[in-house]
């Protein structure tokens, strides 16, 4: 049966970075009418290259990002709005969409694409080297820094199966846990058997040069000179569109979504870091492409 509710859009993606721009791509070619609305704050924008990205391996996230977004607004049935959505409900037939600026619009479905916010330690020096010596992730980063005395600040079952992944890559390694262990003793002495160091005292100081780290301070004032540290900190979800929209997350703070991107609210689907914990730039890519295909599916069923 078909929906005649009128609508400002088919779909508006909230977020358009690369999961948003690849949703859109493929909803502009199946002919529906989308806005995109982004704030400008993708959440590697300080990161000075990507990596395992095919095609575009080496190059600057924010040239990857605007070659796209020139790439889908070619089509003209795609709007994209610099800004920032403060808040979504429901309405007959669909949702609205608020904007900071106060504008509004309604849509028949929403897609979620805002990425992750990551909570920073607050390590003096640390924000700076966020994601360009301070890195999360041996794929995307570890090539980069391999044979180069490298940390890992984290502590317990995440470092011990962390440090199995830069072993490859790395023949020092130190396990900074930032305070007291909390790896097992059977785990710390694999670790000491394997030539990998573990340093309890608290970190007081990233010492850098325009993000390059050169040494880790620590409380009692000695220093670690180190190339890069592994970190995984802590996140939170951009906008509490849980809440406003009653869909649930997961126990890792990322949306809970099927294997067809939906969440669990009708009509809404998410993909991209905000859905995953797995931030390869291939695989959020993916994500928005699939979430489209799914979004478009939708819309096909009710309407035939």
């Amino acid at each position: 049966m078909s929906i005649f509710v009128h609508m400002d859009f088919d779909v508006i993606i909230i977020g358009g970075s690369y999961t948003g721009l690849s949703a859109a791509l493929t909803l502009a070619r199946s002919a529906r009418k989308v806005l995109i609305v982004d704030s400008g704050k993708p959440c590697n924008r300080q990161t000075p290259h990507a990596h395992n990205f095919l095609t575009h391996d080496g190059e600057e996230p924010a040239v990857i990002a605007a070659a796209a977004k020139a790439g889908v607004l070619k089509y003209p049935n795609v709007k994209f709005m610099d800004g920032t959505v403060i808040s979504a409900g429901r309405k007959a037939g669909g949702f609205t969409v608020n904007l900071a600026n106060g504008a509004n619009f309604s849509s028949r479905k929403l897609l979620i694409a805002t990425g992750l916010k990551d909570i920073l330690p607050a390590i003096k020096g640390f924000a700076a080297c966020w994601a360009i010596s301070a890195i999360h992730c041996p794929y995307c980063h570890g090539y980069e820094v391999r044979n180069e005395k490298v940390g890992l600040m984290m502590n317990g079952d995440n470092a011990f199966e962390m440090v199995k992944n830069l072993q490859v890559l790395n023949s020092d390694i130190t396990i900074l846990t930032n305070g007291k262990s909390k790896l097992t003793v059977a785990q710390s002495d694999i670790l000491r058997a394997k030539s990998i160091k573990i340093v309890e005292e608290e970190i007081t100081e990233f010492e850098h040069v325009n993000g390059e780290l050169q040494h880790v301070v620590f409380g009692n004032g000695e220093k670690l000179a180190l190339k890069a540290v592994y970190v995984r900190p802590d996140v939170e979800q951009h906008l509490d569109l849980h809440v406003q929209l009653n869909f649930e997350l997961t126990e890792f703070k990322t949306i809970k979504v099927d294997e067809q991107q939906q969440t669990t609210a009708s009509g809404v689907y998410a993909a991209g870091d905000c859905a995953t914990m797995f931030r390869s730039l291939s695989i959020i890519t993916a994500a928005g492409t699939l979430a489209a295909v799914m979004l478009n599916k939708e819309m096909i069923s009710e309407d035939f």
